[in-house]
């Protein structure tokens, strides 16, 4: 083959470059460059390897493709320079080889016999470029650098542990999906609950007997009402795990020894969460690794666990919004809600609080399904109009404006969540009795108010930032629905379902669970033609996994008596002057339960405080119904992580970038954006409602 020469950027020389390498290489994410040269012209190689050095890239250099196979396997290039024209393997048969050794990999390839259908066979076999030699090294550079920040997408694609660059630092905070140095803080927490003494108050609470002088610690115990009288928590727990081999302090020690790894886990998986220190999936799955290997439960009873109707109720969630995503449904409805947005301003204040208001009597859960897609649309479609690759801020306004105001729709009304039956049984349980038209005198005002604040917060942080400022939800989303034309016949069969299942939910929940009617409709628009198999197969497993941990983790914290545990440590810590009122337990009960909600599901936080608080409100001689009512509402702001609530864990999901395939809404914006929503809905609760409106309302005894 005849040599060919790169041209040289023009009045350019060797000090200059090696000055540009050095500015290019600080300003790279991640880094050096690794880029393997394949080329079988020796003198062409070894002058391109002398340039790209000195622009502060690290060179490897391969001869043919077999020796580039090599170098792939054993030196990890993030981009590899391949010459199509080479001996012993052709340069397309290379690329082939090299992607199935590594997938992440970004191939360049070069030929000095270049046609357009050359170009097209080489895309077809997933090469990042193709570039004609000789190529000016300003447009090589230009290709390296793009393949490297392509590297870094597939890498997240793919979800490698590989760690860029060296040092302990970047060993310890690794990447997204695999950080080191949090997983081993994670394993070491778990490590310290195991091998710690119980504390004395966890052994007062576990040892304590139903009926006898320290019965009141342990009211607020899940399975308090089936407990024996003589009987306590380790007994209990004992009796019903089948440890009956077990006797009186090595019984005892044994439930403590669960509760503490119950704890335990929590913190360790709320760390791994909250850092992505390990996939969602894998974090979820090693819940379960604990509760079985640490003998939490009997194996069916973790299954139990983690197959709870919740559970159901999201896998269906997300299988119905396939389907009403196929039909192009869900663009009929977000119309009818998104109307009105023309503007960034009316998206966050009319918007936000006409969906909060929706969620109040309809599923949270459901409407983001719906209009999260829509949402997701509406931003493709305009950073391809604008020109522009992302804008990360446009998707945080759209999607947290949707995701909080539905949160917070949360106290309107009984139907509003599964969180707000299991207050109103609480309740029952001591005599208090609460219609459907209390609640919703007690806890509308509250929606639509703080809606707009969490309205007007996303538009206030984002509208400097925002690239696109004029952008008209309502016209991008009317645009693409007239582009499906009249409604089809799938479409009038899956919005009869929608209607059918949104009844169930509202109407009979209480006696088939929210999971039950999902999946019936979800069979129901399988023998309607409207989804098949391989289209429920192509829901988010991952956040499927992610509550079943947290309801499984729930489960046992509330059956081990760690929630008990954890429960009595923050009312203990409580400062007189909040437990001294009606109002001032309501105000402590919430923010025990706005902290506690961002760890454990919803309904599990009112499940194991309920028990507790509510017996306290009566202690205390406070109004339980004020007491439960707040910790009720505070149970919907879970804002801060995304194990709280499934509302947080489908946006999640929703927010992949549809090029690189990364979150755009992290872990980490939840946790910024969502601590400050919660200071937000603690002031309006409190200010607004337990110290406003609720003065002036009647409550049951």
């Amino acid at each position: 083959m005849t040599t060919e020469k790169m041209k040289n950027p023009p009045g350019s020389d060797h000090e200059d470059l090696i000055e540009i390498g050095r500015q290019e290489l600080r300003a790279a994410p991640g880094g050096t460059t690794k880029v393997l040269l394949v080329d079988d012209e020796e003198q062409f190689r070894s002058s391109l390897a002398k340039r790209l050095t000195s622009r502060g890239y690290e060179v490897l250099e391969a001869a043919d493709g077999e020796q580039a196979m090599l170098a792939v396997r054993h030196e990890k290039p993030q981009v590899v320079v391949l010459d199509q024209k080479m001996p012993k393997m052709e340069g397309l048969e290379a690329l082939e080889a090299i992607k199935e050794l590594d997938s992440e990999v970004q191939v360049i390839m070069l030929t000095g016999h270049a046609t357009m259908e050359a170009a097209r066979v080489t895309g077809k076999r997933d090469a990042y470029a193709y570039m004609q030699k000789p190529a000016a090294l300003e447009e090589l550079i230009e290709n390296i650098n793009g393949a490297r920040q392509e590297y870094t997408y597939a890498q997240a694609r793919y979800e490698s542990p590989y760690i860029e660059g060296k040092g302990f630092k970047n060993w310890f905070l690794g990447r997204e999906g695999y950080r080191p140095g949090f997983i081993c803080i994670g394993f070491l927490i778990l490590l310290i609950m195991y091998i710690i003494p119980a504390p004395d108050r966890l052994v007062e609470l576990m040892t304590a007997q139903k009926g006898g002088p320290q019965e009141d610690l342990i009211r607020g115990f899940a399975q308090f009402g089936n407990m024996q009288p003589g009987q306590s928590i380790a007994e209990f727990y004992g009796t019903r795990m089948a440890r009956l081999d077990l006797q009186g302090a090595a019984l005892e020690q044994a439930a403590m020894q669960r509760a503490k790894i119950m704890v335990g886990m929590l913190m360790c998986a709320a760390l791994f969460w909250a850092t992505t220190a390990l996939p969602i999936g894998i974090t979820s799955l090693l819940v379960g690794v604990v509760m079985y290997w640490f003998g939490v439960f009997p194996p069916n009873d973790v299954a139990k666990a983690f197959a709870t109707d919740a559970v159901f109720f999201i896998f269906g969630v997300l299988a119905v919004a396939i389907a009403i995503g196929k039909t192009g449904l869900d663009r009929r409805i977000g119309l009818v809600l998104l109307k009105p947005s023309t503007s960034l301003f009316k998206l966050c204040l009319i918007f936000a609080p006409m969906v909060a208001v929706c969620a109040s009597f309809l599923s949270e859960h459901a409407l983001i399904a719906f209009i999260g897609p829509i949402l997701m649309m509406v931003y493709i479609g305009a950073i391809k109009a604008g020109g522009i690759d992302r804008d990360k801020t446009l998707v945080i306004m759209l999607l947290l404006t949707l995701n909080f105001a539905c949160n917070v729709g949360g106290p309107g009304s009984p139907a509003a969540g599964g969180r707000n039956v299991i207050m109103i049984t609480t309740l029952g349980d001591y005599g208090i009795s609460i219609s459907f038209g209390q609640w919703v005198m007690y806890g509308l005002p509250f929606v639509p108010v703080m809606a707009v604040i969490v309205g007007l917060y996303f538009y206030l942080w984002g509208r400097n930032k925002v690239k696109l400022t004029k952008l008209n939800v309502s016209a991008a989303v009317k645009r693409e629905s007239e582009k499906l034309g009249k409604m089809t016949g799938d479409e009038y069969k899956t919005a009869a379902v929608l209607v059918v299942l949104i009844f169930l939910w509202s109407a009979l929940s209480h006696k088939f669970g929210m999971g039950g009617p999902v999946i019936l409709a979800l069979v129901a628009l399988s023998v309607l033609k409207i989804v098949r198999w391989k289209d429920i197969a192509q829901v988010h497993w991952n956040v499927i996994a992610l509550y079943a941990a947290a309801s499984a983790m729930g489960f046992g914290l509330a059956q081990t008596g760690g929630a008990l545990w954890i429960a009595d440590a923050f009312v203990t810590a409580l400062p007189a002057f909040l437990t001294n009122s009606s109002a001032g337990l309501a105000i402590a009960c919430s923010i025990i339960t706005g902290i506690l909600t961002n760890f454990m599901s919803d309904g599990a936080t009112v499940a194991a405080l309920g028990p507790i608080l509510v017996p306290t409100a009566i202690l205390a001689d406070a109004s339980p119904v004020m007491v439960g009512l707040a910790t009720a509402f505070a149970s919907s702001f879970a804002h801060c992580m995304i194990i709280g609530t499934p509302n947080n864990a489908l946006i999640y999901a929703m927010s992949k970038d549809p090029k690189t395939g990364q979150h755009m809404v992290t872990p980490m914006d939840f946790a910024k954006h969502g601590v400050i929503i919660l200071i937000l809905s603690w002031v309006v609760l409190w200010f607004w409602v337990i110290l406003g409106y609720w003065r002036f309302l009647p409550f049951p005894a």
